[in-house]
C-alpha cells in the first residue's frame, strides 16, 4: 500500500485538530498560505484538504473571510413561552442581545393586522442581533403598539429585555398565540450581519404574542442561521 495523497494527511491532520479543540467553533484557520508554508505543500493541494472538510461539514468557507470551524447547531425550544435568554442558559451558553435600531413609527398594513391595530396606529420597533457564546446565531424584529406600551422603547433601552419591558408596563406574562416557520436563502445584508456566506440556509420564525387575555402584545420576525440553530417544537406547541 503506497503512502495516502498529501492533501488527505492534511485533511486528517486538520480534522483531528478541530475535534482536539484547538481551534473552536466560528474560529478562522490559517490561511491557505500559511498552511501550505506549514506542511511544506502548495496551496491547491491545501485548498484540496479545506474543500474536503468543508464537505463534511466540519468547516465552512466565507467569501474573502477565509475558512471557519462550523458551529454546532444548538437547540432552541419553539413554544408557548419563548424566552430567549432562558432558551441559551439552560443548554449552557452565554446569550447577549445587541440592539441595532429603537423606533416608533405608522405600522405597515401587515403589522397592523397582526397587532389588530387601526391602520396608520403608531408601533415600536425593536432591531436587533442574538449572540450565543459571541456567535450571532439570529437577527430579529419585534413590533410592539405603541398606545398600549408607551414607555416600551425606553425600557428596551434601559433593561434590553422584552419580558423586563412588558413587566414595567404591568405585563407579568405573555404567551406565543402562533408561529411560521419558513426556510430561504440569506441575502447579502443578513449574511454579513450573521456572519454568513451570501444563499446559507435561513430558518424564519413570524409570530405573535399576547397577554392573558388574548390580546397582541408583539408582532415578531426572527432570521436565524440554519447551520447553527435547530429550532423544536415542545408539546404545547403541536
Amino acid at each position: 500500500m503506497g503512502r495516502p495523497a498529501l492533501w488527505i494527511s492534511i485533511r486528517d491532520q486538520l480534522g483531528d485538530e478541530i475535534a482536539r479543540g484547538h481551534y473552536a467553533p466560528g474560529e478562522r484557520l490559517p490561511t491557505e498560505a500559511q498552511l501550505a508554508a506549514r506542511f511544506g505543500v502548495n496551496r491547491h493541494t491545501v485548498r484540496r484538504a479545506l474543500a474536503d472538510l468543508a464537505d463534511t461539514g466540519t468547516v465552512h468557507a466565507r467569501r474573502g473571510a477565509g475558512v471557519f470551524v462550523q458551529h454546532r447547531q444548538m437547540p432552541y425550544p419553539i413554544g408557548k413561552r419563548v424566552r430567549f435568554h432562558q432558551n441559551l442558559a439552560a443548554t449552557g451558553r452565554v446569550p447577549e442581545k445587541r440592539t441595532l435600531m429603537l423606533q416608533t413609527r405608522a405600522a405597515s398594513p401587515q403589522e397592523a393586522e397582526a397587532l389588530k391595530l387601526a391602520e396608520g396606529a403608531r408601533v415600536h420597533v425593536y432591531e436587533g442581533l442574538s449572540f450565543s457564546d459571541e456567535v450571532p446565531i439570529a437577527l430579529f424584529r419585534s413590533v410592539f403598539p405603541a398606545e398600549r406600551l408607551p414607555e416600551m422603547i425606553a425600557a428596551l433601552r434601559e433593561t434590553g429585555s422584552v419580558t423586563a419591558a412588558f413587566a414595567a408596563h404591568g405585563i407579568d406574562d405573555y404567551t406565543r398565540a402562533r408561529t411560521e416557520i419558513t426556510a430561504k436563502p440569506a441575502d447579502a445584508t443578513l449574511a454579513a450581519q450573521l456572519r454568513l456566506s451570501p444563499g446559507a440556509p435561513i430558518l424564519r420564525s413570524v409570530g405573535v404574542n399576547v397577554d392573558a387575555g388574548g390580546t397582541a402584545l408583539e408582532y415578531g420576525r426572527t432570521w436565524f442561521a440554519g447551520d447553527r440553530v435547530t429550532l423544536t417544537l415542545g408539546a404545547d406547541a403541536l
